[in-house]
């Protein structure tokens, strides 16, 4: 029997089977969101991965697997392995708000994508803000900050796009929008887990602080069709 917890191990094979299935891509034993939402792919028996990742660079040329090696066909390239650490939290955060956090709504799209591709190129798509809930800081009349979700199973939810503009990294504004991210998650009775890049060790240390505690590492693949 797979545990709630033991399904972290594979989050976007069990977020595509549980809460998000509507945004899943599926060929068999594997699973990827659509390209639109969130290129990321996760399997349960590796000797179907190869057609399937075959297929799937049809769709999005670059995409990522997230958790164990899959095989692959020579028509893709395998780029780079991200190791990030996967931390979980397990009570609420408690800490002073004094910035306003609005909820990031249809009105706000823009500037969400324009901010999080400033800062962290590649991963954000078109609709990825339609997979949860964000939250952002604005000073005059500018998104500055940002936290949301990206994947969601039945007990899970993992805080993302943690975002600050250059212009305004240290004043605390990621801690209080993980902070408030969280402790939304926790309002709808699912707990928040998130990953981070095993060498941002000024992120691992914040986290680390509001109560995360590191579970395992998981590996995110980055494959691209050959010739894109």
């Amino acid at each position: 029997m797979v545990t709630n917890e033991n399904k972290l191990d594979n989050p976007v094979w069990f977020s595509l089977t549980e809460s998000h299935e509507k945004f899943s891509v599926n060929y068999g034993d594997v699973k990827f969101y659509h390209p639109d939402y969130c290129p990321f792919g996760g399997f349960i028996t590796l000797d179907s991965t190869e057609k399937a990742l075959d297929e799937y660079s049809e769709l999005a040329p670059s995409f990522y697997v997230v958790g164990e090696k899959p095989d692959y066909s020579p028509s893709l390239t395998l780029n780079k392995e991200l190791v990030c650490l996967q931390m979980v939290l397990t009570a609420k955060i408690e800490v002073d708000m004094n910035t306003d956090i609005i909820p990031l709504k249809a009105e706000h799209k823009d500037d969400l994508l324009r901010l999080v591709n400033l800062v962290q190129p590649g991963y954000f798509k078109s609709n990825t803000p339609e997979l949860g809930n964000y939250y952002g800081i604005y000073k005059e009349n500018e998104l500055i900050a940002v936290t949301g979700e990206r994947m969601k199973m039945n007990a899970y939810t993992e805080v993302s796009a943690v975002v600050t503009h250059p212009d305004h990294t240290g004043k605390g504004y990621a801690k209080q929008l993980v902070a408030h991210t969280a402790n939304q998650i926790f309002l709808e009775g699912k707990i928040p887990y998130l990953h981070v890049a095993e060498t941002n060790v000024g992120a691992i240390k914040l986290y680390e602080k509001l109560g995360f505690v590191t579970r395992r590492k998981i590996s995110f693949r980055n494959f691209t069709k050959k010739g894109e």
